[in-house]
């Protein structure tokens, strides 16, 4: 009799832990994102896959000020209330190393043929060039250039501009041209503008809206040079840096009130408003900016100097929590491989603010005829670059963020902010076990 007992109470102990009903079979899956539409669209893509399963999805929206804060803080605790995040591209290092995210190589190879390679890389794969992933592409974003389309296509405008220019007034092709059209369209007096972009000093608007410049004039943040080596000095503060910053800063003259501090959304309104000629935000925002414009709006991808092309990346990925039940786990990564699947991501696209790293969809006539930026967004991502998605990113945003705004506002010259740039990284990769050559 005693060992029947025990062989109860052994049975009831195994079915309390690993072999418990809500464990086994999962009636829900819980995943967080930022509040904005593309949330929503996930939301309704979960509802179709849960309708299939069973499963109750629920997307939690959290704003964006408090999402990475929030996501931080859950991540550390022993069990997380998501089973997948919708994360930045610079929190892959981070989810990785810290053993937050599981990886998800064997699920992102099986659909390496419809993934477009830039996606994989920088929303997924961590170390860069490892082959391995902790997370899958959901909304890859790209840089883009919405213009005033009815401004350029004025024909007193256009005549105005090629007296003066001596060419075509158009959608700008290089940085050059940009700067130009900038300048025509400056007109205060008359309350209008010619030129917006990121500048803000939260996370990282002023960043994101530079960067494009940087790597256009042949400079970059920093080279990774080896294993954990890497070359800062004479990179990040070259001369063709200097002449970037100088570059943008100049640009930013042409701009309205306040542009040396224009975060997201402000960014938008000053184009959405109705004054200014150019607008540099990610695509994300473009349905928004289409909703106010209507066909005044023109959009085109981000200049180039010379040959040189490179888009500042954007975007989030599907990363899976190791904070909760195997089962879990398992039931997510069954939500991501049919959110990848292409007959999911053509749905995907139809939801307001949704865009894709599918190449089968960016390449089908449907997706680039369906939007008026959809072929433009499609034609950016063989030009996509990422800041970094090294665990310690966020200690490499702060002295951009605060040097380079220093010398937008005149604290610094853009050479002093830029060293003081190389200064601050050299120090934080150090700390963090590099060889800094």
């Amino acid at each position: 009799m005693r060992i029947r007992v025990l062989a109860v109470l052994a049975c009831l102990a195994a079915l309390s832990t690993s072999c418990s009903p809500s464990e086994s079979k999962p009636s829900t899956l819980t995943i967080w994102w930022a509040a904005w539409d593309p949330a929503v669209g996930l939301q309704k893509l979960g509802d179709e896959w849960g309708a299939q399963k069973g499963i109750k999805v629920n997307v939690v929206q959290i704003p964006w000020t408090d999402f990475q804060t929030k996501w931080s803080l859950e991540s550390g605790k022993n069990k997380t209330d998501f089973d997948i995040v919708v994360g930045d591209s610079q929190w892959v290092g981070l989810g990785a190393t810290k053993g937050w995210y599981i990886e998800l190589t064997d699920l992102v190879k099986k659909h390496s043929s419809t993934l477009h390679p830039k996606a994989a890389t920088y929303l997924s794969e961590y170390p860069t060039g490892s082959g391995k992933f902790y997370s899958a592409p959901c909304e890859t974003d790209s840089m883009g250039l919405a213009y005033r389309k009815d401004w350029f296509e004025d024909p007193k405008e256009k005549d105005a501009f090629k007296a003066k220019y001596k060419r075509d007034l158009k959608a700008p092709e290089t940085w050059e041209e940009l700067r130009d059209v900038a300048e025509f369209f400056y007109r205060p007096n008359d309350n209008r503008y010619g030129w917006s972009v990121l500048t803000g000093r939260g996370y990282d608007a002023l960043t994101m809206g530079f960067e494009e410049n940087l790597w256009a004039w042949g400079a970059d943040w920093f080279k990774v040079t080896g294993d954990k080596k890497v070359k800062i000095k004479g990179v990040v503060n070259s001369k063709e840096a200097a002449d970037a910053v100088t570059f943008f800063k100049d640009l930013l003259k042409f701009g309205p009130k306040g542009a040396a501090m224009l975060d997201y959304m402000q960014c938008m309104e000053v184009f959405n408003n109705g004054t200014t000629a150019m607008c540099a935000n990610y695509f994300a925002f473009f349905p928004y900016i289409h909703k106010q414009m209507g066909d005044k709006a023109g959009f085109a991808m981000i200049p180039k100097k010379g040959n040189t092309r490179v888009i500042a990346l954007g975007g989030q990925g599907l990363s899976v929590s190791s904070k909760v039940p195997k089962a879990q786990q398992e039931l997510a990564k069954d939500f991501i491989a049919w959110f990848l699947q292409t007959d999911t991501q053509k749905k995907w696209v139809k939801h307001t603010g949704c865009f894709t790293g599918n190449v089968e969809v960016l390449k089908s006539e449907e997706f680039r005829k369906a939007d008026p930026w959809n072929a433009v967004f499609a034609d950016s991502l063989d030009h996509l670059k990422d800041f970094t998605n090294e665990p310690f990113f966020n200690d490499l945003l702060q002295p951009v963020q605060k040097y380079l705004g220093e010398a937008l506002d005149g604290g610094k010259t853009p050479q002093a902010a830029l060293d003081a740039i190389a200064e601050d990284f050299t120090a934080v990769f150090k700390k963090n076990g590099w060889t800094v050559e």
